[in-house]
This record gives structure tokens, sequence and C-alpha cells, in this order.
């Protein structure tokens, strides 16, 4: 039996669900942002899941159209405000992780505002990924840490990472299976679920059964149960 701690998301299907409906693929991404809102209200009140770290904007979707890039922008930041009281109410600190600099100045406020307004909620923990890319993720660790004069140990480097803490399951809707640059370090040992579903039809039930199926699996690191 597995208790649930961690749960990463990669929220693929976006666009492909909004033209299979002859549908812009900005429509699918304001699906796919409600979405959002329900599965991170479902994990805040499931008692088993304490920090779950979405996949939002990497730092390859720069190379989107640029109309799609600056609609994601304005989606993120109307996201943000408009879901600020969602966190507070159900106890959610918001985190982001990746490089926010290369945002606008309005964005960059509105990611840190709603950040400090959520430190003091002590229930789940949501990561929003940001300009994340593992490699770069990674890059800047080392840059963060060259300058120790002894060796780097794994805890040192963990905590020198966006997101510091291991994934116990890696969910990527959508039907590929590959991992996209996310959680490289992380996912060492997460167990992963690649699922057809597109991201607006993804749901908590679905969500519910991969728990399940999570719960059942011998999970041994390495080592021998």
């Amino acid at each position: 039996m597995n208790k649930t701690y961690h749960v990463a998301m990669i929220m693929d299907g976006n666009g492909r669900w909004a033209e299979a409906r002859g549908e812009k693929r900005v429509n699918g991404h304001e699906e796919g942002a409600r979405v959002v809102r329900d599965i991170t209200t479902f994990c805040s009140n499931h008692p088993d899941i304490e920090r779950l770290t979405l996949y939002a904007f990497s730092t390859e979707n720069w190379k989107r159209p640029r109309l799609e890039v600056e609609f994601l922008m304005k989606l993120l930041e109307r996201y943000l405000k408009n879901e600020l009281q969602t966190y507070i109410n159900n106890n959610v600190r918001f985190e982001p992780i990746g490089d926010i600099r290369a945002f606008s100045k309005s964005l960059q406020k509105t990611i840190k505002e709603v950040e400090e307004k959520t430190a003091h909620c002590d229930g789940l923990v949501q990561n929003l990924a940001l300009n994340y890319g593992s490699h770069d993720e990674i890059l800047r660790a080392i840059n963060i840490l060259k300058s120790e004069k002894e060796d780097i140990t794994e805890e040192m480097f963990s905590n020198a990472l966006d997101c510091k803490h291991q994934v116990d399951i890696m969910i990527r809707t959508g039907g590929d299976h590959r991992i996209s640059n996310f959680l490289l370090w992380q996912i060492s040992y997460a167990e992963l679920f690649f699922i057809d579903t597109l991201w607006p039809d993804f749901t908590a039930d679905e969500l519910s059964g991969i728990l399940a199926d999570f719960k059942t699996r011998d999970r041994r690191f390495g080592g021998l149960n």
C-alpha cells in the first residue's frame, strides 16, 4: 500500500481537443484552465496528496505561434487573479517553479502576489511550472552551487532546484509517451501513467482511478520488499 504525496502532471492535449471540435486552439486552453481548477480543488480535499505540480508553460513553448503564446500569457495572468480566492478557500499554497524573469513585469507581479497571499495556507501545495524546463532548472542549480568548496551532495543539489520534492506519481494526458523535459531529477522513482484522455476531458474520477492503481504498486526504489 502506497501513500500518495506528490502528484505531477503534464497537461497535454488542449489544442487537439479544440481542433477536433472545429474550434480555435485557444478555446482548448480556456477549457484546460477550468480543469486545472477542478483537479486542484479535488487534490486539496484528498487526504493523501500534499503537493500537485502542473506543467503549465515550458521553456520550449516559446516556439509556438506568437499569437498563441500571447494568449497563454494573458490566460495565465487572468487565471491567477481569478483563482486567488479559490486557492485561499481551499487552503492551497501556490508556489511557482521555473524562471519567470522572461515574463512581462505585470505577469511577474501577479505571480508573486498570488504566492505571497497564499503563503499562509498549509494544505495542498500547488506548483505551477512556468517557463520551466528540467535542463534549465538543473543548469541554474549547478550555477548556484559552483562556488561551493566541498563536494556536492545529492541533498545539496536537490535543495538548489526549483522543485525540491521527489515525485510519487507522474501523469501525462493526451496520448504521448514522453517526459518532455519535466522534473527529470524528481521523477527518478515516480510511477508513470500515460493516458489517452486529452487534458480538457480529464476528470477527478479518472485521477481517482490512477490513485487507486498507484496504491497497489510495489515501489522497491531499487531494493527488494
